[in-house]
C-alpha cells in the first residue's frame, strides 16, 4: 500500500489522485445499455428471451418459465441447512427493526388563519429490486432492499436477478421468501431493468428500481431514471479508517481487506497520526494477505486505490475523511463518540474497535446500501423513506383564503401571471 502524511508539500496532490468521482460511463457501455433498452421497449418478453438466452445461457420458450414460483422459494427457505436460516432470519429480524423506526407519518397544522396544511404518506406501488447472480450470490442485499420497502407498505415487490446457466441460488431464493418478496424472475442485466422500467406481458412496469449491479446495470438505471426512480448509482465499494493506535493492527489489516477484496477498484483507506502504527498495520497488511481467498483481488485494490495516511492528528484524520465523504467510515479510536460531532459526511460511521464494517453489511440492522464516490455528502443510505411519497395538504376555508390570495395577486401580478392572479383574487372577493 501506498504511504502518504498530510504534512508532505505533495499531499493535497496525492490524495486528489485517490478521490475518484462519479462514473460518467464508458461511451461504449452507454451506447450498448440504449439499444437493449430500446429492444426491450420494442419487442418486450421476446427480446428479454433472447439477451438471456445470449448473456446467461439459459433458453426458455416462454418467460413464465423464468418466474420462480411462491412455492419454490418457500421450500429454499425450508430446504435450507439450519445454521444458514437461522442467521437468515436474525439478520431480517434485525434489519426490519432498525428500518420501522423510519416510517414517516401524516401530519398537518392549523396557521391561525383557518387553513389546514400539512404533509401525508403514502407507500410507491410497485418496486423493483435487482440482486447481482453469477460469480458470486448476494442473499444480504435481497434483504437490505426488499425488507425496507415491505416495511413502508409496497404493494408489490418484484425482483429480478440472473441465473447463468438456471442455477438458482438456494439463499438467495430463501432471503426473498423471508423479505416478502412477491415475485422473482431469473433474468439480468440492462435488459431487466428496461422490463421493470417499461414493462412487458410478463414482467411488471414497477415505480422503482432498487439494487446493486454491474456497470451495464447502473447505466441502465442512469439512463431509465425519470421513467422511474432509482435508489443510487453507486460506484466500487470504500472504506476509511480513523485510527488512535487502540485496536489490534491485524483488525484494521483485515477491515481493510473487507472492502479491498469486492473488487480492483474498491478502495481501502487507513488515517492515523501514528506513524509507529501505520508501520504495524502495513506489517499486518503483508502479513496476512497471503492468507486471503481473494487475495489477487485485495492486493490488486490496495495497490491502486488503497493507502495508509499519517496526518497530523485525529482531527486532521477527521477534516480529510469529510473530504473524501467515504460509503463506510470506522472510527477504530478509544472515545468514538468524541470523535462522531467532527463527522460531517459518510454512509455508514462504525463506533469503536469491535463494530467493524462486515457486521453493518450483514446484520447490525442499519442498511447496507450506501452513497459512495464522495456523494454522501448529499446522499443517505437506502431506507423507508425511498419507498414512501410525500404529498402536500393543502386545505383552506373561506376565512384563511383571503390573506393568503391578497399575497398570492400581489407576487403573481408581479410575475406577470394574470391567471393566477385572477384565480387567487376570486377567493379574496375581489
Amino acid at each position: 500500500m501506498r504511504r502518504l502524511d498530510s504534512s508532505a508539500a505533495d499531499f493535497e496532490s496525492a490524495l486528489a489522485q485517490l478521490e475518484v468521482p462519479m462514473e460518467s460511463g464508458d461511451s461504449d457501455v452507454t451506447s450498448t445499455v440504449s439499444q437493449i433498452i430500446a429492444d426491450v421497449r420494442r419487442r418486450g418478453d421476446e427480446a428479454l428471451l433472447e439477451y438471456t438466452r445470449r448473456f446467461d445461457q439459459l433458453a426458455a420458450e416462454e418467460l413464465v418459465a423464468l418466474e420462480v414460483s411462491r412455492e419454490e422459494l418457500q421450500e429454499a427457505l425450508r430446504e435450507l441447512p439450519e445454521q444458514q436460516r437461522s442467521a437468515l432470519g436474525e439478520a431480517a429480524n434485525r434489519i426490519e427493526t432498525f428500518h420501522r423506526k423510519q416510517l414517516g407519518e401524516d401530519w398537518s397544522y392549523d396557521d391561525g388563519l383557518g387553513n389546514r396544511l400539512g404533509q401525508r404518506v403514502t407507500p410507491l406501488q410497485r418496486v423493483g429490486v435487482y440482486v447481482p447472480g453469477g460469480k458470486a450470490s448476494y442473499p444480504s442485499s435481497v434483504l437490505m432492499n426488499a425488507i425496507p420497502a415491505r416495511v413502508a407498505g409496497v404493494s408489490e415487490i418484484v425482483m429480478v436477478a440472473p441465473t447463468p446457466g438456471g442455477e438458482r441460488n438456494a439463499l438467495v431464493l430463501a432471503a426473498a421468501a423471508l423479505a416478502g418478496v412477491d415475485r422473482v424472475f431469473c433474468v439480468g442485466g440492462a435488459q431487466a431493468v428496461a422490463a421493470l422500467a417499461y414493462g412487458t406481458v410478463a414482467v411488471p412496469r414497477v415505480d422503482k428500481i432498487v439494487g446493486p449491479g454491474n456497470r451495464f446495470v447502473a447505466e441502465a438505471k442512469r439512463q431509465v431514471f425519470g421513467q422511474v426512480g432509482i435508489d443510487m448509482i453507486a460506484g466500487p465499494s470504500e472504506i476509511l479508517v480513523i485510527a488512535d493506535g487502540s485496536a489490534d493492527p491485524e483488525w484494521m489489516a483485515m477491515d481493510l481487506f473487507s472492502q479491498a477484496e469486492h473488487d480492483e477498484s474498491a478502495q481501502a483507506l487507513l488515517l492515523c497520526p501514528d506513524a509507529a502504527y501505520i508501520d504495524a498495520v502495513d506489517a499486518a497488511v503483508d502479513r496476512l494477505l497471503p492468507q486471503m481467498e481473494r487475495s489477487t483481488i485485495i492486493e490488486a485494490s490496495l495497490a491502486r486505490r488503497g493507502a495508509l495516511i499519517k496526518t497530523k492528528d485525529i482531527a486532521d484524520a477527521a477534516a480529510i475523511s469529510n473530504r473524501l465523504a467515504p460509503e463506510h467510515l470506522e472510527l477504530a479510536v478509544a472515545h468514538p463518540e468524541a470523535l462522531l460531532p467532527q463527522i460531517d459526511a459518510a454512509g455508514a460511521i462504525f463506533m469503536g474497535i469491535h463494530s467493524c464494517e462486515a457486521l453493518g453489511d450483514y446484520c447490525a440492522g442499519p442498511n447496507h446500501v450506501l452513497p459512495t464516490s464522495g456523494s454522501a455528502r448529499f446522499f443517505s443510505p437506502l431506507g423507508v423513506y425511498d419507498f414512501q411519497k410525500r404529498s402536500s395538504i393543502i386545505h383552506c376555508s373561506a376565512e384563511g383564503a383571503e390573506p393568503l390570495a391578497r399575497i398570492a395577486t400581489v407576487l403573481a401580478e408581479g410575475e406577470s401571471l394574470t391567471a393566477h392572479a385572477r384565480s387567487a383574487a376570486m377567493r379574496s372577493g375581489k
